[in-house]
């Protein structure tokens, strides 16, 4: 196992950093490769900041000598809720816990850099993101939700790493919302 230790908003092991962005000029040059997403990082993700909209992360991973790459992903989180059909309600919670909304984790934007896209970057971005919600978990936040681009890459990905979709009503829509249920994850680190 790892060594790992999380902070107030930040987490950190042996291979990768997971921390909050203070200087966005961390991210001139850096491409994801799609000019929507490369754009909010440089020129609108501070300004979300400041508004209180959004707060950006950046990861970093480090080599066998300790050094600490620059960024080579992003994401930007927000609070969000979850609607449940009363069907996955009863399914996942039981009677007196079946609320109108569930609290959670929206990711507004995630970007890995270009080059180093298939790597595995994304995935181990989210896997530090559940890591963190479990064990910095300052409210309720049951889930991780995503409008996620309604495309097969990038749908794909989000499957992958066992997101699912919300509802069939947005099929045809240029975004997807998709879920994930932080207590299977903190079920399978348990296990584990």
């Amino acid at each position: 196992m790892k060594a790992q230790s999380c902070f107030r908003n930040s987490y950190e092991d042996d291979s990768c950093i997971f921390k909050p962005v203070n200087d966005f000029a961390l991210f001139a040059g850096f491409s994801c490769g799609r000019d929507d997403l490369d754009d909010y990082v440089q020129n609108d993700a501070h300004q979300h900041d400041q508004e209180m909209l959004s707060r950006t992360y950046s990861f970093h991973i480090k080599n066998e000598d300790g050094n600490v790459s620059a960024p080579v992903a992003f994401v930007s989180l927000a609070n969000d809720a979850v609607r449940l059909s009363n069907r996955k309600k009863a399914k996942v919670f039981p009677p007196g816990l079946q609320y109108r909304v569930y609290p959670a984790v929206k990711i507004c934007r995630l970007g890995s850099h270009q080059e180093c896209q298939r790597k595995g970057i994304g995935s181990y971005l989210l896997w530090a993101l559940k890591t963190l919600f479990l064990s910095e978990n300052r409210t309720g936040c049951r889930f991780v939700t995503v409008d996620a681009y309604n495309d097969q890459g990038t749908l794909g990905f989000y499957q992958k790493n066992d997101f699912e979709f919300q509802n069939k009503e947005d099929v045809e829509a240029s975004t997807r919302i998709l879920f994930y249920d932080l207590m299977r994850f903190k079920e399978s680190v348990v296990n584990s």
